[in-house]
């Protein structure tokens, strides 16, 4: 048996490749993929050569990035995280045959998992299975975001999370699908206001499809416009919180500009170009602000025990449950046959297509 990879060999060089397909032995069960959803972030960070991982090592051990050997060098075999498979052979009685779940195996069109070393989050039948490709990873992101904003407030008292949203004004810069999903967190658990800034006329008009206000950055400032409206007291204006989603420096000195006095930017957004831009003499620190990083590689500190990775997956399926049907009309903007990865790929790197959600089909 042969499955295909997508294999990134070199910038701006994306193929498929056929691999013999792993050999079941006790406590593994094969999968073959139903869905497998691209991350226009992380993934084109290795089409277009700018992924850190690419030219430096990462010390796992001292949290550092060091002068020397790549950590992931070309090729990239190993490529995306947001998979669905159906179980067809199983040797452990954890994982049932005929089961539809979500894993991070990367594109590609089978996969042999470890029962014990890897996740598999079985999805429930009323679900729609491609948007199953958001529940082990990508809905985990953005409830991890949300999560951080709980632990701003509450430490490591977190019982819910909309403890750190809900009663609250809040802003969202970005509108790919890490700032909508977690919009719609912050919604869906009781945030008094939300509002996604973005200064693409098509995204902003998919987060009004998903019942989500807007703003245009590039029209009148929108810290004006926020800080008008989002009033608290004397001298205390603006959002109370900003989920910051887009990866460039713009955007990260717009969220702190947004914030109230002592407010909070949770950043989601991945840096490639570094951030140059940001003028953290100015409302940053005039405002006495905070900027927490918040990476589906870590929960916040105390919080491990009870927001594991799997309760963050449970919390991804009740807000699918409660948006699908919006999310699955207005945010998947693309299902192109598992062939055509290769082509979509490169496209998406070099702009020549543009697209929120992409979904392979194998």
């Amino acid at each position: 048996m042969r499955d295909r990879v997508v294999v990134v060999s070199g910038p701006g060089r994306v193929e498929l490749v056929e691999q013999d397909a792993a050999e079941l032995t006790d406590g593994t069960f094969r999968v073959e993929t139903l869905f497998s959803g691209v991350s226009a972030g992380t993934e084109l960070s290795y089409v277009k050569g700018t992924n850190p991982y690419l030219n430096v090592t990462w010390n796992a051990d001292l949290g550092l990035f060091q002068p020397g050997a790549a950590s992931t060098p070309y090729p990239v075999t190993r490529l995306g995280y947001m998979q669905v498979g159906r179980v067809v052979e199983s040797r452990t009685p954890a994982v049932a045959v005929g089961t539809v779940g979500a894993m991070t195996y990367g594109h590609r069109t089978g996969w042999v998992a470890d029962a014990v070393a890897e996740r598999f989050v079985p999805l429930p039948e009323d679900l729609d299975p491609l948007l199953g490709v958001y529940v082990a990873h990508m809905g985990p992101i953005c409830a991890n975001g949300v999560l951080h904003a709980a632990a701003d407030l509450h430490g490591a008292d977190v019982r819910s999370l909309g403890d750190g949203v809900r009663g609250r004004r809040v802003a969202v810069v970005g509108s790919g699908v890490v700032a909508l999903l977690t919009a719609l967190f912050a919604k869906r658990h009781g945030a008094a206001s939300v509002v996604v800034l973005d200064p693409t006329p098509q995204r902003r008009a998919v987060a009004e499809a998903l019942g989500l206000e807007t703003l245009d950055p590039e029209a009148d400032d929108p810290a004006v416009v926020l800080k008008t409206r989002w009033a608290h007291g004397p001298g205390d204006r603006g959002a109370d919180l900003v989920f910051q989603c887009r990866g460039q420096a713009w955007a990260l000195q717009l969220a702190l500009r947004l914030l109230r006095p002592q407010g909070t930017v949770v950043d989601l957004a991945f840096y490639q170009a570094g951030a140059d831009a940001v003028r953290f003499g100015e409302e940053f620190h005039h405002n006495g602000l905070s900027l927490r990083c918040a990476q589906i590689g870590r929960v916040p500190r105390g919080l491990a025990p009870t927001w594991d990775r799997e309760r963050l997956s449970a919390e991804t399926i009740d807000l699918l449950r409660a948006y699908g049907d919006v999310i699955r009309k207005h945010l998947v903007s693309a299902v192109v046959p598992f062939e055509e990865a290769p082509t979509l790929l490169t496209d998406l790197a070099e702009r020549r297509r543009q697209e929120l959600q992409v979904v392979l089909t194998a």
